[in-house]
């Protein structure tokens, strides 16, 4: 990601939500001294996502239809889970590849996960210092990322909600595809969305503008990567080719 040009999003965005530069810069140097000794490093994360397909899940309200939809071609794929949508994992016994956080989901569902073998990518910022400080020390598998500047082992990629997030992560790492379930990004809030605490549904769904934005944004820096849209109830994204489970699972047997 090209940082200048990431920071006229960043400013955009912040201005909007009236976010802090100063507190975000001190969360990611907050999170930089707690993992630096510790932290996966870009080339094992890199080496489970290069070259292989990405299925990213949102936690919109498609989440538990899709999930169970594409339950079967899992193990064909790298799953990257955007934060809330982890509970909807666990309650059928899943356990993803990757969770991209900022830890404010479920505490609880991203630790089983976690002891389980997901690794956690976890995004820091001016609002979630506390838990940083918190939970980060008793995370097994990490890696770290921000939105401004970044640090010794905490990556700037791009990308804003989790779940935008998920897919910069995917684009950073070259994958051969990626697909994108429970990323319905319309009105409607799902389920388990709405288990973060004190969750604003004008701001959330601002959220969600934004990650619109910046998915059909990214999807022109992909080079190549194939881009398609699995979610049942989603919006139309532009760069993104819609199309059915049964066409991702004709897509993914191609590669065997």
């Amino acid at each position: 990601m090209d940082l200048s040009i990431w920071m006229d999003w960043y400013y955009r965005i912040s201005k909007s939500l009236g976010y802090s530069k100063e507190k975000d810069q001190r969360a990611t140097d907050l999170l930089s001294n707690m993992i630096k000794d510790r932290s996966l490093s870009y080339e094992e994360l890199k080496a489970l996502i290069f070259n292989k397909d990405a299925l990213i899940f949102g936690a919109g309200p498609s989440l538990e239809r899709d999930l169970l939809n594409l339950k079967s071609l899992l193990n064909r794929c790298v799953t990257i889970v955007a934060d809330t949508a982890i509970s909807a994992f666990i309650k059928f016994k899943i356990y993803p590849n990757i969770i991209v956080s900022d830890l404010d989901g479920k505490i609880e569902d991203l630790f089983e996960a976690n002891k389980n073998c997901s690794i956690m990518v976890v995004h820091a910022h001016g609002d979630n210092i506390e838990a940083l400080e918190r939970y980060v020390p008793l995370l097994r598998k990490v890696f770290g990322t921000t939105q401004v500047e970044p640090r010794d082992k905490v990556y700037n990629f791009g990308g804003f909600t989790d779940g935008d997030r998920a897919f910069f992560l995917a684009l950073e790492f070259k994958a051969k595809s990626i697909a994108l379930a429970g990323m319905d990004l319309g009105k409607k809030i799902g389920k388990y969305s709405k288990l973060k605490p004190n969750l604003n549904p004008y701001v959330k769904r601002l959220k969600l503008n934004f990650a619109k934005e910046l998915l059909e944004w990214g999807s022109n820096l992909s080079r190549g990567i194939q881009l398609f849209n699995l979610t049942y109830q989603g919006i139309d994204l532009k760069g993104f080719l819609k199309i059915s489970y049964e066409d991702y699972k004709n897509f993914l047997a191609k590669d065997i």
